[in-house]
């Protein structure tokens, strides 16, 4: 990857949102929690929920990834509150199209357009993808405990 390459991918707002995640750390008492790690990478996200009705109600997230991964976990952050597993599948699914060259996801989860220079880059999609795909299964696992 070129220097030029590097500053592309890496703008100020990626690393303004990697230096800002919301909802860091691990609830006390979460109904599920999940782990995703980008095998490419290394990059892992830990998500917490407790839900109320079909509805998240308390988010916590542990994430160890590059700038790219961080920016992604800290759009999910600030979007995750209040948003029904249906949603967070959703923006999961749009997010990995936008990557292949789609739309940006729908609201409130737009926010991950700031990604759209990392599509050239297949090597960090991964890392990107964690925060969503960890959420919808620990959503879908809280889900399964309420049940």
């Amino acid at each position: 990857m070129s220097d030029a390459d590097l500053m592309k991918l890496y703008s100020g707002r990626i690393l303004a949102l990697a230096a800002d995640i919301p909802h860091t750390g691990r609830l006390a008492t979460p109904q599920a929690s999940a782990k995703r790690r980008s095998p490419l990478c290394g990059s892992t996200v830990t998500v917490d929920v407790s839900l109320q009705g079909d509805r998240v109600a308390e988010f916590a997230q542990d994430v160890k990834a590059c700038a790219l991964g961080q920016a992604a976990a800290a759009v999910v952050g600030a979007a995750i509150i209040g948003r029904t597993r249906a949603e967070v599948e959703r923006a999961r699914d749009q997010l990995s199209a936008m990557l292949a060259g789609g739309p940006v996801p729908d609201a409130p989860f737009d926010g991950l357009e700031v990604l759209i220079p990392a599509r050239e880059f297949k090597n960090r999609h991964a890392s990107i993808q964690l925060a969503l795909q960890a959420a919808s299964e620990a959503i879908a696992a809280a889900e399964s405990r309420a049940a």
